[in-house]
């Protein structure tokens, strides 16, 4: 029997390759595009395998396995076109069985869904390196619940603060508002239950993330 699965990734165009890609390999059982529609199908369907963008609408991959967490069997494996060290220990942290990048191909990403789904761990080969260093470095937490409750974007944001750039220089580096510059850090102070950009700093520089 093949495993059923949700494919969830903001790209429409993407999520319509991947299927081609699979064949009658595994069973879609369901789509997603941001996080709510992604928490909302996979509930609903309750898939063997979710295949999880790591950019998502609304929190990321990391915000969908933090608000499933414990509530469904269902095993993730992350598919991104990033293989940034950070996103990939941030959703192994989060509790994703494996991770590979979209350069991965129809019959090699069959494979990975099959193994993950008998509870393998599997990674495009580059990308253990950073999850073995990443648990192997006795000063790196298993688990950083404090960490993994802040979004990529966040964490953009964060990493310039503690850089020592202004909100206006964030803001050109990103491409967003000053504005929205402010929503970000706003949003991290409150979660975090800091009061201003000097802790902030101090976090982030405590974590590596500068």
């Amino acid at each position: 029997m093949s495993n059923r699965v949700v494919l969830v990734d903001d790209h429409q165009m993407f999520r319509t390759g991947v299927k081609a890609e699979l064949g009658g390999s595994v069973e879609i059982v369901g789509e997603a595009g941001d996080v709510d529609e992604a928490v909302a199908v996979i509930k609903a369907v309750q898939p063997d395998v979710v295949l999880l963008d790591v950019h998502l609408p609304g929190g990321g991959g990391i915000e969908v396995l933090r608000r499933l967490h414990g509530t469904v069997q269902a095993r993730f494996l992350a598919l991104s076109v990033s293989d940034a060290a950070e996103d990939v220990i941030g959703v192994v942290r989060g509790g994703a069985r494996g991770y590979v990048t979209k350069t991965i191909s129809g019959p090699e990403l069959t494979d990975a869904i099959g193994r993950v789904a008998e509870g393998d761990a599997v990674f495009s080969p580059r990308l253990a390196g950073f999850v073995l260093d990443a648990f192997a470095a006795s000063d790196v937490p298993a688990v950083d619940p404090e960490l993994d409750q802040i979004t990529q974007r966040e964490r953009d944001v964060l990493r310039l603060i503690a850089r020592g750039y202004a909100y206006k220089e964030i803001a050109k580096e990103l491409f967003i508002s000053v504005k929205t510059v402010e929503t970000h850090v706003s949003s991290v102070l409150r979660k975090l239950q800091l009061s201003n950009r000097h802790e902030l700093s101090r976090w982030a520089a405590a974590r590596r993330l500068v």
